[in-house]
């Protein structure tokens, strides 16, 4: 008689043991995004009449960038982790102006500039002017965690990097003939002062993602090769923190577009802040920057929040995106 008792007593023990086991069965609602992240590949004039093939190689490489992330967030990984794997990646695709693809300066060479921020501390490291490290964000990441110091430049970083296990590479190495056309194009006089004529056709060449893990951590990394024909030292806006690069306990936010203008705006701490202090939405923030502090054509950001809700938006005719959360729900595109 007393197992007949105490058997329905039993019953509810082992239910609440079971869902503290398998965990979130209260706390954790299957629509809520528990990891997502966000990625770009550049932002400009893309033209729709692009070859059908070229389109597919995009696709495609933004999507093998989604598929790194989405491993390392999917095992429990953290965004830092995430995010540098995904921008080392396209660091590495030709396509994107970052690593090898990227562009040549006036002189004729390559100078890359990068950035990595952790949201939960505010620790970051960049660097400009780099032009022997085949990864730029790896070495943005050593600079965080092993250096008392934020952003290092030239010859400077390169003697960082010398203190490092990064792997270097001769400057050629990021020479493609899609991006010396490019450079052969403008005219020896025609150094990049103003977005104008020389973009027209091509797009803003920078790469980027955004991340929130497991553990509620955010974290943004930004790559770039710079401008077509810039002048001797000219820095954008990638490894200006706060600018390109910017991550905090509320959101994490890589920009793409007219550094220039991303900079005088100091555009991704202002959605940061635009988000903190006017308690409203990052759709909203991101509009804000788009529509009331820069111009059409400028720019294009990815943002991702601390309830993981992801924005990609841009005032350019395209941008090369994408994004995926643990919901299973992943975007590819290039326009609207």
């Amino acid at each position: 008689m007393k197992s007949n008792i105490y058997l329905p007593v039993t019953i509810i023990l082992l239910t609440f043991l079971l869902m503290s086991v398998c965990g979130k069965t209260q706390n954790n609602p299957g629509n809520q995004t528990v990891w997502a992240l966000a990625l770009h590949g550049g932002a400009g004039t893309i033209s729709p009449d692009m070859p059908d093939s070229l389109k597919q190689q995009y696709y495609d490489g933004l999507q093998q960038a989604l598929r790194v992330g989405e491993i390392i967030l999917k095992d429990g990984g953290s965004a830092l982790d995430a995010v540098e794997m995904v921008v080392r990646n396209l660091e590495d695709n030709p396509l994107f102006n970052a690593g090898r693809g990227s562009v040549f300066t006036i002189d004729g060479k390559h100078e890359l500039d990068a950035a990595i921020m952790d949201g939960s501390t505010l620790a970051a490291g960049a660097l400009t002017g780099l032009t022997t490290v085949k990864n730029p964000v790896s070495l943005a990441r050593i600079v965080m965690e092993e250096s008392p110091h934020i952003f290092f430049s030239g010859p400077g970083a390169e003697e960082f990097a010398n203190q490092t296990g990064v792997e270097r590479v001769e400057n050629s190495y990021f020479h493609t003939e899609t991006r010396y056309r490019q450079w052969q194009r403008t005219r020896p006089d025609e150094a990049s002062l103003l977005p104008d004529g020389w973009l027209e056709g091509d797009k803003y060449g920078t790469v980027g993602a955004v991340a929130l893990d497991v553990d509620g951590n955010l974290a943004a990394a930004t790559s770039t090769g710079g401008m077509t024909n810039k002048q001797f030292g000219r820095v954008g806006d990638v490894p200006i923190i706060g600018s390109g690069t910017f991550a905090n306990h509320f959101v994490a936010i890589s920009a793409t577009g007219w550094g220039e203008q991303i900079m005088r705006n100091v555009s991704a701490n202002t959605i940061a802040n635009y988000m903190e202090f006017r308690n409203s939405s990052l759709e909203e923030a991101i509009n804000f920057v788009l529509t009331q502090r820069l111009n059409p054509g400028d720019a294009g950001f990815v943002a991702v929040d601390r309830d993981g809700n992801i924005s990609m938006q841009m005032n350019t005719l395209g941008m090369y995106r994408g994004s995926i959360n643990s919901l299973g729900e992943q975007v590819v595109r290039i326009w609207e």
